[in-house]
């Protein structure tokens, strides 16, 4: 295969475009075995006790922007729908779906408010509440979780960099050792799909995955 041009008006850079690909793949590697080294245990013990609020009948409430919104969606899907056909789906939520409730309360509140609204409406003690943001400092998110606190909830949270305020607000915290936002929701998602499984092992289903 021959070798792509450079843009015109671009400096071709020494490392070819294969050594371009390795080396962002070794940084997504590098930052994961960090992440995951220091928050191992936590993980274990949050998907132990997650495991237990839903056998015990309560529901995963989950928000984000922008692309941790689509995180949001994530989550709530392969709880609802899970990928192995064994396996029991399990109540979980997005609060980022429904764009006429997002901007109704945007526009006659306060974008802040778009999410402790709909905790309040909805969340009942023992639920938990899972807030995906890659600076932790989200307004809106922030004031969900200090809500679903006061309810009773659960509270676990997704961050990066240095985890902004959410580490302070919420029960877990799992914030990843990166300044790049697409490490930082690569991370994300791993978790997710680890916390997912490691949920259902908890259950009592089969560690297949």
């Amino acid at each position: 295969m021959s070798a792509v041009s450079p843009i015109p008006g671009t400096t071709p850079a020494n490392d070819s475009w294969r050594d371009k690909v390795l080396r962002k793949c070794g940084e997504s590697v590098e930052v994961k075995q960090k992440f995951f080294h220091r928050y191992a245990d936590e993980i274990g013990e949050l998907s132990q006790r997650m495991a237990g609020q839903f056998q015990s009948g309560h529901k995963l409430w989950i928000m984000g922007n922008g692309g941790s919104a689509c995180d949001a969606q994530h989550v709530a899907v392969e709880f609802i729908h899970p990928i192995i056909e064994k396996r029991r789906a399990l109540p979980a939520l997005d609060l980022v779906s429904q764009i006429p409730v997002l901007t109704a309360i945007s526009n006659d509140k306060d974008f802040a408010r778009v999410f402790v609204d709909q905790i309040e409406l909805w969340g009942q003690p023992g639920d938990m509440a899972l807030a995906i943001s890659t600076s932790g400092q989200s307004p809106n998110l922030l004031y969900a979780l200090e809500a679903a606190h006061k309810k009773g909830l659960m509270t676990i949270s997704f961050s990066g960099k240095d985890g902004g305020r959410m580490a302070q607000a919420s029960d877990y915290c799992f914030t990843v050792p990166s300044f790049s936002i697409h490490r930082i929701q690569e991370s994300h998602v791993a978790l997710l799909h680890i916390l997912w499984d490691l949920i259902h092992v908890a259950l009592g289903e089969e560690d297949v995955i």
